[in-house]
């Protein structure tokens, strides 16, 4: 068994980026396609110090989502249609920031290995809840006695790695603002995407009567950071640096060379996508 952990452990992070990308229905986006955004990518990847310029990808969905997957040296990200039609090109930039500081920081494979060893650690309780089911009799004789210290262990032990899993992420996350905000020296764009973001993705009706939802209290069960705390702080690197923050005035969106996605997200093996 701790065979099989240690090569979970060296293995399981490295997922293909190429794999994750056919999971969502993504095609790599062309130079003729999105030539500024393309060009923003390459800016921001050269900052960054990346030896390779992350590739870009178009997801076929109308949530609004982006994601990195690959190492640095190797990367992608993943833009849905719904993210690319909502956003400006300023906006744009800071999204771009935010996956490229996860890609340079190499967050990607940080993440994975946390989500494997909270796997490992669900699969380890699970045998070791056996153990003790199965030596149920010999206890109960008197023939052995129960490591009662095991008992907690095996109750908490999940549920702590994925607070730990949720900590981490909420601190990378915040991280990866900053970072960003260096990348584009630009923190108010991000924010404008942020706010602008929880905005799309909550609707006015649902921020009226339904303030919390979707939002889980306390905030140690979320991954992300509160939208108005990560807002919170690129303000305050704004402000510092002079800028004005997001204006009132809603900004153009980007012009998108593809046709509408207009179908609801359904349910795959993956989520709620496509």
């Amino acid at each position: 068994m701790g065979l099989g952990a240690a090569l979970a452990l060296t293995f399981s992070p490295n997922v293909s980026p190429q794999m994750v990308l056919r999971l969502y229905g993504a095609r790599q986006i062309a130079r003729t396609e999105m030539p500024e955004l393309l060009a923003v990518v390459a800016r921001l990847a050269e900052r960054a110090g990346l030896q390779r310029t992350p590739r870009l990808y178009y997801v076929p969905s109308s949530m609004l989502n982006a994601f990195a997957v690959g190492r640095p040296d190797d990367a992608a990200i993943a833009l849905t249609d719904g993210l690319l039609r909502a956003l400006s090109l300023r906006e744009l930039a800071g999204v771009l920031g935010h996956e490229i500081s996860h890609i340079r920081n190499n967050d990607l494979w940080l993440m994975g290995l946390a989500d494997t060893v909270g796997r490992l650690t669900r699969m380890m309780t699970l045998f070791g809840t056996a153990l003790l089911i199965v030596g149920l009799p010999l206890w109960a004789s008197g023939a052995a006695s129960l490591p009662w210290l095991l008992v907690p262990l095996l109750l908490f032990a999940p549920q702590i790695t994925v607070l730990l899993q949720l900590a981490l992420s909420r601190a990378r996350e915040f991280e990866a603002d900053l970072d960003a905000a260096g990348l584009t020296q630009d923190p108010a764009g991000l924010a404008s995407a942020l706010l602008k973001l929880e905005r799309y993705q909550r609707g006015l009706w649902e921020q009226i009567l339904l303030p919390g939802y979707r939002q889980p209290q306390p905030s140690v069960l979320r991954s992300h950071p509160p939208t108005e705390e990560r807002v919170a702080r690129l303000k305050s690197l704004y402000a510092m640096a002079g800028q004005t923050g997001p204006s009132d005035r809603e900004p153009p969106a980007t012009e998108s060379p593809w046709p509408r996605v207009v179908a609801p997200p359904r349910q795959r093996l993956v989520g709620y996508w496509h």
